[in-house]
């Protein structure tokens, strides 16, 4: 471009807001330039984690910055208890929204499940929901753009930007929660595949006649690794055991039991892990990445799972797939999906023509 349209093209952005002018900068032999800064400020996004017993809501501005959030727990996953629950989650993030000229440009929701290209989840096995226009539910309610993802493709655009796989071409995701989901970026591209409907590798199948799973099949890789699937076996063995106190079997207390030691529940970790590492052996075999991301609310338990992931995945994987792979632990913590979806939601916004939509509303 010359220097004319560029400078046209800075003066729009500077008359929107979204750069300014922060003085002048060094030469380099001619008029020294005028430096430019981006407006992170100038609106802010609402990002969503809908877990299956949570809901993480996060206010970012323009650059990923969490300036709010807010979390709750699901104890009735059906649509007239989550639906309230997810608005009054989205309204408490957006009234913590400081002045600015675009306000919310946007909201982004994960959902561990298929999701259409028109924000339709087509099923989510673990919220037991089909057919549920999540977008036009919310969009409606808000008056604000809405982009609605699979939970562990918006935890891949998170890790991918904000976390352990920046400058990461080729990664999976495994989101390792209550069930198991992965996001999958080859070649810096989020890889959705035909329909979308790419990286339910929770559902690849371990057990040829193992356990029944909510999506109908047999012997799921989520039924053997997830949260779910430790919660499940902790409550079949520490039940009734007096030593062991009176609390709610969780997640939180059987990582609050291993770090006193208990070893029924590092050994039980300790499975979790290996199976982990069945799962992402075959990650590892069929796309050769240059790094999994293990996120989700099972990397509290690092301590105890890393180990029999790594053993498994030395012992199982093709020796040419895992040379030069790394397998990290996300540094966002939980943050990875609410984050990503928060995310897309800015991206929607500036790809789109929201600039001037929202320009007009304020």
């Amino acid at each position: 471009m010359n220097k004319a349209t560029v400078s046209t093209l800075v003066g729009e952005l500077i008359e929107e807001n979204l750069v300014y002018e922060i003085g002048p900068g060094k030469s380099s032999g001619g008029r020294r330039p005028v430096m430019l800064l981006f407006n992170k400020l100038a609106g802010y996004a609402i990002g969503v984690d809908l877990g299956v017993n949570y809901i993480l809501t996060v206010l970012t501005d323009l650059q990923g910055n969490i300036v709010g959030e807010e979390t709750c727990e699901l104890h009735n996953r059906s649509l007239d208890e989550v639906i309230p629950l997810l608005k009054k989650s989205i309204q408490s993030v957006s009234n913590q929204t400081p002045k600015c000229t675009y306000g919310i440009v946007g909201i982004g929701i994960g959902v561990p499940g298929l999701v259409d290209d028109k924000g339709l989840v087509l099923f989510a096995p673990n919220l037991g929901w089909k057919n549920v226009n999540l977008k036009e539910m919310i969009a409606t309610e808000f008056n604000t753009p809405v982009i609605i993802d699979n939970e562990a493709n918006a935890g891949a655009y998170g890790e991918k930007l904000f976390g352990v796989g920046k400058g990461i071409s080729n990664l999976v995701y495994v989101s390792a929660g209550i069930g198991i989901g992965t996001g999958i970026i080859l070649n810096n591209e989020l890889y959705r595949g035909r329909s979308g409907f790419s990286g339910e590798i929770g559902h690849l199948i371990i057990e040829v006649n193992g356990k029944k799973c909510s999506c109908g099949n047999k012997g799921c890789w989520e039924l053997y690794a997830s949260e779910r699937a430790l919660v499940e076996e902790a409550t079949s063995l520490l039940s009734g055991n007096s030593g062991l106190g009176k609390e709610e079997i969780d997640l939180s207390y059987l990582v609050k039991l291993a770090n006193q030691g208990k070893p029924e529940v590092i050994r039980l970790f300790n499975q979790i892990g290996e199976y982990l590492g069945i799962g992402i052996t075959n990650i590892i075999n069929t796309f050769n990445p240059e790094m999994i991301i293990i996120g989700n609310r099972l990397t509290m338990a690092e301590p105890w799972i890393s180990n029999p992931i790594h053993r498994v995945v030395e012992n199982r994987s093709l020796p040419y797939h895992r040379k030069d792979l790394r397998i990290e632990f996300s540094n966002l913590s939980v943050y990875s999906s609410a984050l990503g979806a928060a995310s897309l939601a800015v991206s929607s916004f500036f790809s789109g023509d929201e600039v001037s939509i929202l320009q007009s509303r304020v």
